[in-house]
């Protein structure tokens, strides 16, 4: 983090912000999912933006202490609330990207990219590019090579389970014909 916040800081922290959440946002619409490149780099650019307008007020605090000795002891600089209810905020966005049929649910991973996306968004505006980056690049090899790996090995598993899962309904529907 610096010590100014300048046009430069907030260009660098937005566009890296729109360059890897693009990415994941890109990756989610490449595949149809409900929340494609556009809502993605949205959430996350107010995430940024609202994450830079805090250190601007933290920075502003610690400035007006050192003008004005005499209140020091009064100046309370809470830098979490602002976090707190972007990720509050997103969490219920994301409850709306979730579906739920019969058996099946739905959106879960695009709910969770709208979080990782705002998490990123508000890790560039607080300056942190180095983490940024990387939890970019963990958060887009999670959602490329994890299915990849291990795709067909749970898909096994899961119509194992549904074969069973059925067995057991037809037992159940014998039992109730007696």
């Amino acid at each position: 983090m610096t010590s100014t916040i300048d046009i430069y800081y907030i260009l660098e922290s937005l566009g890296l912000t729109v360059f890897f959440v693009g990415l994941i946002g890109f990756e989610r619409q490449r595949k149809h999912k409900i929340a494609g490149m556009t809502t993605h780099v949205l959430v996350a650019l107010g995430a940024a933006a609202l994450a830079i307008v805090q250190e601007t007020m933290y920075l502003e605090s610690i400035q007006f202490a050192f003008d004005n000795p005499q209140f020091i002891g009064n100046i309370v600089l809470q830098r979490q609330r602002i976090i707190a209810a972007v990720i509050t905020g997103v969490g219920f966005l994301g409850t709306g990207a979730i579906l739920k049929t019969n058996s099946n649910v739905y959106g879960l991973t695009t709910a969770s990219t709208l979080w990782i996306s705002a998490i990123i968004g508000i890790i560039f505006g607080l300056g942190q590019n180095v983490l940024g980056i990387i939890v970019s690049i963990a958060a887009l090899l999670t959602l490329v090579v994890i299915k990849r790996v291990f795709g067909k090995p749970l898909a096994e598993y899961y119509k194992v389970d549904t074969e069973e899962d059925d067995e057991e309904n037809e037992w159940e529907s014998n039992d109730e014909k007696v």
